[in-house]
């Protein structure tokens, strides 16, 4: 299952990837002399009319559209190569920007689409009835909200000064900040009182034996149900941005709460975790499968707009010093900068993959 998912969950993912850069590169009247779904070493692969080398490669970890003029897979131009009508070098500046940046803008705009079918299919979750779902119903056993003042019957309506309109608002805000201390403003009695408190850090470990570390406050809602609305395709597109939107916005905050050791480094996953986790979700069936490659993709599309040298976000960054200094940077630190950043890659690869390899069963995790 770990195999299976993994190829068809990366695989079509770095494909549509790609294919947004060819796409637009074509449109643009750059030529593609490769196109390759993995890395190394050929396997099977055919030349199109155009030219370009269509390849299956032996390492199923990534892809890569090598345009002419450019030196390696890593798109890092040649400077020994002609600016030769065709070549990636020759295009003006902003269609450069826009080839680039359309791998990434195919794996969000993959994403959304998955999303806005889930809401146009399923409808929208929202939380209905008689009570107010910020309402506290019940404690948990040693609530932290509890011990710091909170009484059945408050209503939270604001946490650090920004309002919360329902439990799951709530329950968002808080889970993403074990061990924080918060500030939530409760309603008692037509009366407005703040609360302090820390959040607990809690482990949850799901059913295939995953943990995640998790804030709560050990409250339960006095009321409200979860239904599904119906929503129009046009209401869903919107849905499903806005989601896209708050999902990048958590994975902001999770790097940020890994660089100053709000969490551990081992949260962070690499290929081996990508291919556990899609085996697991293959085998919960086709909707979860589904909404986790949307997921996957939309953490393709932020990782490359990283502003990293041999990442889209690398290229994006030296292009828009080129547009300020009005003339490309020189090919001495363009070099350095992409040897750096494919070392501080590949670095990150060797560490993910070690952590990945000790998250496996094999190992006892």
């Amino acid at each position: 299952m770990y195999v299976a998912g993994f190829l068809l969950l990366l695989g079509p993912l770095v494909t549509l990837h790609e294919l947004g850069h060819l796409l637009v590169g074509r449109l643009f009247g750059v030529k593609a002399e490769v196109f390759s779904v993995g890395f190394g070493k050929e396997i099977a692969g055919f030349t199109d009319q155009r030219g370009t080398r269509w390849k299956l490669s032996a390492l199923p970890l990534g892809g890569y559209v090598q345009f002419r003029g450019d030196m390696n897979p890593a798109s890092v131009p040649d400077p020994a190569a002609p600016r030769e009508e065709g070549s990636f070098q020759h295009a003006a500046l902003w269609k450069r920007a826009l080839i680039v940046a359309a791998g990434p803008v195919t794996n969000l705009l993959v994403a959304i689409a998955i999303f806005a079918a889930f809401y146009a299919i399923l409808g929208k979750p929202v939380i209905e009835g008689a009570e107010d779902s910020r309402t506290i119903g019940g404690f948990a056993e040693g609530s932290v909200a509890e011990a710091a003042g909170m009484q059945v019957g408050d209503t939270i309506i604001a946490i650090d000064g920004k309002p919360v309109a329902d439990f799951d608002e709530l329950r968002s805000a808080v889970g993403l900040h074990p061990s924080r201390k918060m500030v939530f403003t409760v309603e008692r009695e037509g009366a407005r009182i703040d609360i302090a408190l820390t959040t607990a850090r809690v482990i949850k470990i799901d059913e295939f034996g995953n943990p995640t570390s998790i804030g709560q406050i050990g409250v339960a809602p006095a009321g409200g149900k979860y239904v599904f609305e119906d929503v129009g395709l046009l209401q869903a597109v919107p849905l499903a941005v806005e989601q896209s939107w708050d999902l990048m916005g958590m994975m902001v905050t999770g790097i940020q709460q890994i660089l100053v050791g709000d969490r551990s480094f081992q949260e962070l996953g690499g290929p081996l975790k990508i291919a556990k986790y899609s085996g697991e979700q293959m085998s919960l069936g086709f909707a979860a499968f589904i909404n986790f490659a949307a997921l996957i993709s939309l953490n393709l599309a932020f990782i490359n707009f990283l502003p990293i040298p041999a990442l889209d976000g690398g290229h994006l960054m030296f292009y828009l010093a080129e547009a300020i200094r009005r003339k490309p940077v020189g090919p001495q630190a363009t070099e350095w900068a992409y040897r750096t950043g494919i070392a501080l890659v590949l670095m990150l690869m060797v560490v993910v993959t070690v952590n990945d390899l000790f998250s496996l069963p094999l190992f006892g995790s």
